[in-house]
């Protein structure tokens, strides 16, 4: 009798601990490419004035994308909105659902004449 017990009681601890693991957990969060960091380094408005090369980690919603190959996106900020690259950076956002709240780290490219965009490293959504 003891012995059943004791596994009853094993088993039941066991199921708390997988139910209420995933509400520990930063549960649904997505990463692809290079992870960005938790919080945003500048604003799209600042983005969109550096100079080309300058690293920068932005956070926003996604709120249009490529529909074919989703090898770009636009990314809105309370401050503006800027294009996002994702060609050479070896991810693509077509499993991304619009309107997503987003964060992006990558270099600023663009600039004389250009329309000044992020070639993105990492996204996390």
């Amino acid at each position: 009798m003891p012995r059943q017990s004791t596994t009853k009681a094993l088993l039941a601890a066991a199921a708390v601990i997988v139910l209420a693991g995933p509400g520990c957990s930063r549960s649904g969060q997505q990463i692809m490419g290079e992870a960005p960091p938790s919080a945003a380094s500048a604003v799209v408005s600042e983005a969109t004035k550096s100079k080309p090369g300058t690293r920068c980690t932005l956070s926003g919603e996604m709120t249009e994308k490529c529909p074919v190959a989703g090898c770009w996106f636009m990314l809105r900020d309370k401050s503006g909105v800027v294009r996002i690259d994702t060609k050479a950076s070896g991810f693509v956002v077509t499993s991304v659902p619009l309107h997503s709240r987003v964060t992006v780290t990558g270099s600023v490219a663009g600039g004389a004449g250009m329309e000044t965009t992020v070639a993105a490293t990492g996204i996390r959504y």
